[in-house]
């Protein structure tokens, strides 16, 4: 009887894998049919990066290489860095992703009122899970394993070898973060424990914000001994080193292999498969029937527990006006349908944890890192990478925008669901109701963007001229990214789809996410050569502004207009 309990369930699994990739298949030929232009924009794309992407390696990694000794220890220690936080990221993104996919998913619902496993539906929903969290992952990397490969002049075995440790390394963030979905889907509506994890999650910020500052190094050091001085700026990396880290066995593995020492990277890589194997085991086997107790709590939990913030009611019947509409009530040049549409998306984003914890993340980890700045200004003497480090401060400011745009700007349209015709018949209409959703995101993501440029440019003992500058520019980045979000919104709807995971994983999002990126490159490119634009005032910096004001307003402005048009016609 066990074996053949234990066939049905992997029967089960199969069908469940072999049914979604048909699925996804079917869809991807969909998409491919229904605009050949699109779909080569976006292959286009993804290849233009792939190669920009390697020839940056590998121009960067054997400039490296360059300086005896030196280069191999840097890119060592670089290899480590870079795979620890990708761990972390990793973690977080399992963790975030599997959340959503156990508990505020349809088709976990459904698949539970079936005769089908606890063990079965785990299994299915974090394989899903672990493939949305580690594409991304996987995209990165490539190219930089590939030039690192072709720099220290590897054997062919060397790439065979590196997809199998990539595949065993993802695993293990994905069982950890499955881990932690499970356990905090369970414990959230205790106010202890949400108390316990905001104070967590605060120290953290602490800790990343004023631990992490970089050891200064005089200039007799940097004459006299180029490894201690190395040394001393790469001291807050050695954590990476930690030998029971899974990106240290990754890291040391592939490192080993290139060097041809086969012993020792055959034994990290045999570290990371058991390790692999027992965690991966365990979830497998053993995390069905807690998985499925979460759920039934999440499931049967009252609505309003938690922690009372005051963006809710005290009590539930209430005709008493929250904060939300007190506040909103006073800003009397609104309509009243305009503030009453703005209410309720704030609250129905407050409601969704995953949604503001994402946005949490990315900016916190942008602002720690600005916050940082104050740390080595003083060796910073030059305009010239005065600049340049303002400008790299732009562009990661403008593609957090991106990500946060495209992951939760876009899906805003589809979110109302089939609900949309009864909004479509209010007085206020569906034109009125996206032009809202554009004004308060973008209100909102501009008062995050222009307080972290001003920040970094006041950190960076920037002139106000220039400060004003940085922040022009990115109030003009921001209002067209958040344009081109609602407007693809608006022309490529999933109004079946409640769960913004897979909206945005559609050809709308991927198309939103991919002329962000374009978009972004295309503006810095043009300010770099303009000179900044604040230097002088010569025709070609003039043309520049121009040029970028001219591609910000069609970026923004067209996808607007267009969807704004074909709302008329809009049928659910």
């Amino acid at each position: 009887m066990p074996g053949i309990a234990a066939q049905i369930k992997s029967s089960q699994l199969l069908l469940l894998l072999r049914v979604n990739a048909r699925h996804s298949w079917r869809k991807l030929v969909a998409i491919r049919s229904q605009s050949s232009l699109l779909t080569g924009i976006i292959s286009l794309f993804v290849a233009g990066y792939l190669v920009l992407a390697f020839e940056l390696f590998f121009h960067g990694l054997k400039f490296i290489a360059k300086f005896p000794g030196l280069g191999a220890v840097l890119t060592e220690r670089l290899l480590y860095t870079l795979f620890a936080f990708l761990f972390a990221l990793l973690l977080l993104s399992n963790l975030i992703i599997s959340y959503t996919n156990f508990f505020r998913n349809r088709e976990t619902t459904f698949l539970l009122s079936l005769p089908v496993s606890n063990g079965t539906i785990f299994r299915w929903k974090f394989i899903e899970s672990m493939i949305l969290a580690s594409w991304a992952f996987l995209f990165l990397i490539a190219p930089l394993l590939v030039a690192f490969g072709l720099v220290r002049e590897v054997s062919w075995d060397f790439y065979p070898l590196t997809v199998l440790l990539i595949g065993l390394f993802i695993i293990l963030p994905g069982v950890f973060g499955a881990a932690l979905a499970i356990g905090i889907g369970r414990q959230l509506d205790r106010k202890s424990f949400q108390l316990v994890l905001l104070f967590v999650a605060l120290v953290l910020l602490a800790f990343v914000a004023f631990w992490w500052k970089t050891n200064p190094v005089d200039d007799d050091l940097l004459d006299k001994r180029t490894l201690e001085a190395l040394d001393r700026l790469l001291a807050k990396t050695r954590f990476t080193m930690f030998p029971f880290l899974p990106s240290y066995w990754l890291s040391s593995s592939l490192l080993q292999w290139a060097e041809g020492i086969t012993n020792n990277a055959v034994f990290f890589a045999g570290v990371l498969l058991s390790n692999t194997l027992f965690f991966g085991g365990i979830a497998f086997t053993k995390f069905g029937n807690l998985f499925y107790n979460t759920a039934s709590a999440v499931q049967s939990r009252a609505p309003g527990g938690g922690l009372k913030f005051k963006f809710r009611r005290a009590e539930r019947n209430s005709q008493t006006p929250g904060a939300l509409e007190t506040i909103f009530a006073k800003m009397t040049w609104f309509e009243p349908d305009t503030r009453a549409i703005a209410v309720k998306d704030l609250r129905m984003f407050w409601r969704d944890t995953t949604q503001w914890g994402q946005s949490v993340m990315f900016f916190g980890l942008l602002g720690a890192y600005i916050i940082n700045l104050r740390n080595f200004t003083h060796q910073l003497t030059s305009p010239f990478w005065i600049n340049a480090v303002a400008f790299l401060n732009l562009g990661a400011c403008a593609f957090n925008l991106a990500s946060i745009t495209t992951r939760f700007v876009f899906p805003q349209f589809s979110l109302e669901g089939r609900r949309l015709w009864i909004v479509g018949m209010s007085p206020m209409g569906l034109k009125r109701i996206v032009q809202t959703k554009f004004w308060l995101t973008s209100s909102l993501s501009l008062v995050v963007t222009l307080g972290l440029i001003t920040l970094s440019c006041y950190l960076l003992k920037m002139p106000w001229d220039d400060v004003a500058f940085f922040g022009a520019v990115v109030t003009v980045m921001t209002f067209s990214l958040n344009g081109l979000a609602i407007g693809l919104g608006v022309l490529f709807p999933n109004v079946k789809e409640a769960n913004p995971n897979k909206i945005v994983s559609g050809f709308g999002g991927t198309l939103c996410f991919v002329l962000s990126s374009v978009y972004i490159i295309a503006s810095l490119t043009l300010l770099v050569l303009g000179g900044g634009g604040y230097h002088s005032h010569s025709d070609w910096v003039i043309s520049s502004i121009v040029a970028f004001v001219a591609l910000s307003f069609v970026i923004g402005w067209l996808p607007m207009q267009i969807g704004l048009k074909q709302l008329k016609n809009f049928e659910v």
